[in-house]
């Protein structure tokens, strides 16, 4: 994503840059999704977009009128296509199938050690996550948005290709956070996910588990598994821009680039990519690309929550979702709300429970250890 922006930014023509990764991305080992006005940056591989989605608990379902927004998916293999497509014809860009072994600065030089040969260049992108980073201190809490999909298409035509379902907080909770996430694509075809905002990973077979009894629920009896995919996404406000040197950024999951408080990438991606683009035009010294904003706090005070009381996530999305305006949910999601729009989402949240967390915040010193409280 970065290196697209800069390519389309046409700033970087006489730069020489080189693009490492262990993996060759030539599979689709991974589905995005976010929601969008208008067509978009990426209109051309978006595999399927919705105008509504489902809301659901125990208690209620809501059917959200997204407008002026739409849910979009892309595949993987859609995007590495359409990227490495304009990378090749991009003669200032190498791109190499290696393992990273690590990096340091000296000075204006930063060398990179791969597993087979050692690179120096004057500024390095790492996207590279450590979650030792994030696991050794102990000011910030960690979840994960841990996940199971299958791709599934059934005999029975059951799905709203119309509709796609957000979250579905009707199954089990267990003491965590977990709901069901449903793309459908046609009437018989769509990918099924077991979703949790928790500590912890579950051994395979309880996601898989949990997705057949939904399929059941769903009144399928017969389907074949097309593709799986699976993945764990760090929720955390650990300040990642605190490791940033002034010839190293790090980039993506890596720094941050991840929505705090759900999970969501590729959008915060795309502003990120965009945001680094221009300060390169401007600035050298990496340590100055940080900013910090009322979303943050925002994130780490329901992040606090959920880490100390994850069993209530069902109530405070749904809390949210039940009698809220779909989109300025979704604007306020999206960090593009005012202060007067944040405060019509935040007061139909539990108050007493984010009133505790920022007075934790302000007054208490939290801290946290791996899964353990301290």
């Amino acid at each position: 994503m970065t290196v697209y922006e800069m390519i389309v930014s046409e700033q970087f023509q006489q730069k020489e840059i080189l693009l490492l990764d262990t993996d060759t991305k030539k599979n689709n080992d991974r589905t995005w999704c976010f929601w969008e006005e208008g067509k978009g940056d990426w209109k051309k591989i978006v595999a399927h977009d919705w105008d509504f989605a489902l809301f659901a608990n125990e208690k209620f379902s809501r059917t959200l009128d997204l407008k002026p927004y739409q849910y979009k998916m892309i595949k993987g293999i859609d995007f590495y296509n359409k990227v490495f497509k304009r990378i090749s014809v991009e003669k200032n860009i190498t791109f190499l199938n290696q393992e990273i072994l690590g990096f340091s600065e000296s000075g204006d030089n930063v060398v990179v050690q791969g597993k087979e040969e050692s690179f120096s260049c004057n500024k390095l992108f790492n996207s590279i996550y450590n979650p030792e980073m994030v696991q050794k201190q102990t000011r910030y809490p960690l979840l994960q948005q841990h996940f199971i999909g299958w791709f599934i298409k059934s005999e029975e035509s059951v799905f709203n290709s119309d509709i796609a379902t957000f979250m579905d907080f009707s199954i089990e909770q267990r003491g965590n956070t977990r709901f069901m996430y449903v793309l459908p694509t046609s009437s018989t075809e769509a990918l099924i996910e077991y979703t949790l905002f928790s500590k912890d990973l579950l051994p395979k077979e309880e996601y898989e588990t949990e997705i057949k009894k939904y399929i059941q629920k769903l009144g399928i009896s017969n389907y074949d598994i097309i593709e799986t995919e699976k993945g764990s996404i760090p929720m955390t406000c650990f300040p990642f821009w605190k490791e940033n040197k002034k010839n190293i950024l790090h980039i993506g999951s890596a720094g941050g680039w991840t929505k705090a408080s759900t999970g969501y990438t590729f959008k915060s991606t795309t502003k990120k990519a965009k945001e680094l683009v221009a300060f390169l035009s401007k600035e050298t010294d990496f340590r100055k690309f940080h900013r910090t904003n009322k979303f943050w706090l925002y994130d780490l005070l329901l992040l606090d929550i959920l880490y100390h009381k994850n069993h209530l996530g069902s109530k405070i999305f749904s809390s949210m979702f039940k009698k809220g305006n779909p989109s300025l949910v979704f604007k306020f999601l999206d960090e593009e709300t005012s202060f007067l729009e944040d405060l019509q989402v935040i007061w139909k949240c539990p108050k007493a429970l984010f009133i505790t967390a920022l007075w934790n915040r302000i007054f208490k010193k939290q801290l946290y250890n791996n899964n353990k409280t301290l």
